[in-house]
């Protein structure tokens, strides 16, 4: 689907608030979908919203800011509610929210820092991808997309990351395993896997990033575009097909042997 009109398509998308999860947001809706941004905070909603620029004059009627905290279960259920009252169905759920640990040796992780990261980047993910199978399933016509934001460090880990890379590897099997009972209800489920973006938060990463050698060194990045057209081409595919992962990352960037 490469929309140039509003159409009846439905969408989620998690930690919309800012980042790779907002510019998701927006250009789903310039591409006509009805979105649905969540987060921890409505202002960053609304003017992700705002910001996103409205071609058909709809945008109030086709965009809807929800302040939810994906960690907990009462809080995504409210949220689907809002969902389903305002929208009445969902095809596709991008479960983008996740948060970053301070560099850590894996044996002074404190409890806490772990229970934040595994709260928010894999809990969020399962409450989240629960209650879009349950209403996936039941709606009319049925089944749904759902894409999982992994990270590269589902694959290989950064030094001192062990809560993230931990969670994030748990992430792909949570895509393998909904993909998988997912299929007989027409429900796809994917996952992207992206590298360093340019933004303020992997500002640093351009400065030095932290290697497996223990040597510090300047790490490419692409631009933002570059994500969001690769997720587009996952959320446009009709539901006979699906893109089980995909990896997009500068082309410069130290994955390949990475550790």
């Amino acid at each position: 689907m490469n929309s140039t009109s509003p159409h009846d398509k439905v969408a989620l998308v998690t930690g919309a608030g800012s980042g790779i999860g907002k510019a998701c947001a927006q250009a789903l809706l310039r591409d006509g979908w009805r979105v649905v941004l969540a987060g921890r905070r409505l202002q960053p909603l609304q003017d992700a919203i705002a910001e996103a620029g409205d071609p058909w004059g709809d945008i109030g009627t086709r965009a809807l800011a929800v302040s939810a905290d994906v960690a907990d279960a009462v809080a995504v259920e409210q949220l689907f509610d809002t969902l389903q009252q305002r929208f009445g169905r969902l095809d596709l759920l991008f479960n983008n929210a996740g948060v970053f640990t301070a560099p850590t040796p894996l044996e002074e992780l404190s409890p806490a820092q772990w229970r934040s990261a595994l709260d928010v980047n894999l809990s969020g993910p399962l409450l989240c991808t629960q209650q879009a199978f349950r209403l996936m399933k039941r709606q009319a016509p049925r089944g749904g997309r759902i894409i999982n934001n992994g990270s590269i460090s589902a694959h290989v880990p950064r030094p001192l990351s062990s809560p993230y890379t931990i969670t994030k590897h748990a992430i792909s099997g949570l895509t393998r395993a909904a993909a998988l009972e997912g299929r007989a209800f027409d429900i796809a489920v994917g996952q992207i896997d992206i590298g360093n973006v340019a933004t303020d938060m992997t500002e640093l990463m351009a400065q030095g990033a932290m290697q497996a050698d223990g040597s510090v060194r300047p790490e490419p990045r692409m631009r933002m575009d570059a994500v969001v057209s690769s997720f587009m081409a996952m959320a446009r595919l009709p539901l006979e097909a699906n893109v089980l992962t995909m990896t997009v990352m500068a082309t410069g960037m130290p994955y390949v042997g990475r550790g």
